[in-house]
């Protein structure tokens, strides 16, 4: 059982208390992205298109727009969706229980009346059987309770990325959060160019343009009934799905292509923070021996670092 300590931090989110939630929110946030993506420039490997943890929900960052850049959030904790202009002028409207077609509409006039004219493509993307959100009057869901537990979920793994991040002084990315795959994911990269990937469409050429040793928290989908960690080489060397990993709940997933451990076995352990850790250094130690990664000079070796049991 979790110590009393950790379930604020750590609390528990099923899939299934949620799915509903989980889905309609998908949508909302995948519609606020496509404006970020829309009006910012090009950064490699897509680092312009996703939304960050903040200390009230998630947000777009500054967008900049002619003479007023502006930003976006999520706020979880009063529950309201902020559109905040560089003018000073501010405007919101609150998250209740609405179909992404309402969702939609209001945002878009929010956008107009503040003199924000932007397009974006109304299909979602990464989900089965898309609906336009301009149609979508099938997901309409919001408990901000399993929200609020979510984004806490996300305030927590932000943290243990960041630490994770700052032992590798090659070139990282930030910890985003993707609302296409509605992930939290930070990735390392070797700095060695990767092989194309034959049959690929742009975007995956261009985020897997390099090699790179991946980690992320998803609140489960597809055959992963829950939520779970997962981390992952691309190009996987030969061996790495063999590897030891810890904690010892860890496993490979032959599927996915990517070692997994359940967030419930990690919130549930004595240190949530330690082993998920852990798992981050451990996979990555395993993938970056097996494809000979310069970890000499790709990572931080001063005194007193936070390290693996096995750096």
């Amino acid at each position: 059982m979790t110590h009393p300590d950790h379930s604020a931090l750590w609390p528990s989110l099923a899939l299934e208390s949620w799915k509903d939630t989980y889905a309609t929110l998908h949508m909302w946030t995948q519609i606020v992205g496509k404006v970020r993506m829309a009006l910012t420039p090009p950064v490699n490997h897509w680092w312009n298109v996703p939304l960050y943890v903040s200390s009230r929900g998630l947000t777009t960052s500054t967008i900049p727009y002619r003479t007023s850049p502006f930003e976006i959030w999520f706020d979880f904790i009063e529950h309201q969706l902020v559109l905040q202009l560089s003018s000073g002028s501010r405007k919101t409207f609150p998250l209740t229980p609405r179909s992404v077609a309402d969702f939609y509409q209001e945002f878009r006039d929010m956008l107009r009346s503040s003199g924000i004219e932007v397009k974006i493509w109304h299909m979602p993307v990464e989900v089965p059987n898309p609906i336009p959100f301009d149609e979508d009057r099938v997901h309409a869901s919001y408990d901000p309770a399993a929200v609020s537990k979510f984004w806490r979920i996300l305030l927590s793994v932000q943290c243990v990325f960041d630490a994770f991040r700052s032992l590798y002084v090659g070139k990282c990315s930030p910890v985003h959060f993707f609302w296409g795959s509605f992930d939290l994911a930070v990735t390392r990269f070797s700095g060695r160019s990767a092989p194309p990937r034959s049959g690929a469409d742009r975007i995956t050429q261009e985020a897997y343009s390099h090699e790179v040793s991946s980690v992320g928290w998803w609140p489960g989908s597809g055959q992963i009934a829950g939520p779970a960690f997962y981390s992952y080489m691309a190009p996987e060397p030969e061996g790495f799905r063999n590897a030891r990993v810890r904690p010892a709940t860890a496993h490979y997933d032959a599927q996915l292509g990517e070692f997994i451990v359940m967030y419930e076995d990690v919130r549930t352990s004595a240190t949530p923070s330690a082993a998920l850790l852990d798992f981050c250094q451990s996979s990555y130690e395993a993938g970056a021996n097996l494809a000979n990664w310069d970890r000499g000079a790709l990572e931080r070796h001063s005194k007193g670092t936070l390290r693996s049991k096995s750096a």
